[in-house]
């Protein structure tokens, strides 16, 4: 099968090809912590994963100056504490491996800015598995609006039809059906099975090796 021939796979960052819950969560207590003097519980950050911090920091104030303090306070923290918090997911380094060697084009869709995305990817040895990062500053809208997966397909040059997104929140389903590709829930995020089953992935996987073979049942399908 030619390259062109292949699904076009996109996916997301945090919680799917990388596992930086922790990472995420400690900047979240750290910034409120600062900011507010009071932190909200875990679950309410997590329900707000894979968009974008201001969006999310709106669910909390509607102080834009706040919002952006606590946005640097965050971001800050988040590159200090990187390399310490980052891993990756069972799996991942292979699955992703694996597909590049059958010729797959790839895109990163994510909510977080472009050089962050870098910084992990490059941390977690997944940089060579990835064609094209979108990041936050590339769209205007963000996920679940579909702009970000329209983006990356523009990039890549494939139709949504020929195309998958991994996602591990109703956030990245949301936006991938809305573009219209082919969309699968990761199971191993942060999110409960009733979150993801509500969003309406296409397919689901409970772990990234069982990523690769759904692909090749999907292109023999086609």
């Amino acid at each position: 099968m030619s390259d062109r021939a292949r699904l076009a796979l996109l996916f997301d960052l945090d919680g799917t090809l990388v596992d930086s819950i922790e990472l995420i969560l400690s900047s979240f207590r750290h910034t409120f912590r600062q900011h507010v003097g009071e932190v909200p519980p875990d679950a309410k950050w997590i329900a707000g994963l894979g968009t974008p911090l201001f969006t999310q920091l709106k669910e909390f104030t509607s102080d834009d100056a706040l919002a952006r303090a606590m946005i640097a306070t965050y971001r800050q923290y988040q590159l200090a504490h990187h390399d310490e918090f980052m891993r990756t997911y069972e799996g991942v380094a292979e699955g992703m491996s694996e597909l590049r060697a059958r010729g797959h084009a790839t895109a990163l869709v994510t909510s977080k800015m472009g050089d962050l995305a870098e910084r992990a990817l490059t941390f977690t040895g997944l940089r060579g598995s990835i064609d094209v990062i979108v990041g936050m500053e590339d769209t205007q809208r963000h996920k679940p609006d579909p702009e970000p997966v329209r983006v990356a397909l523009a990039q890549l040059g494939r139709a949504a039809r020929d195309a998958v997104f991994l996602g591990d929140s109703p956030h990245d389903i949301a936006a991938g059906n809305a573009a219209g590709v082919i969309t699968v829930a990761a199971r191993w995020g942060p999110f409960e099975a009733q979150e993801l089953d509500a969003a309406g992935p296409a397919h689901q996987v409970s772990a990234m090796p069982d990523f690769p073979p759904l692909i090749a049942r999907l292109e023999r399908a086609r």
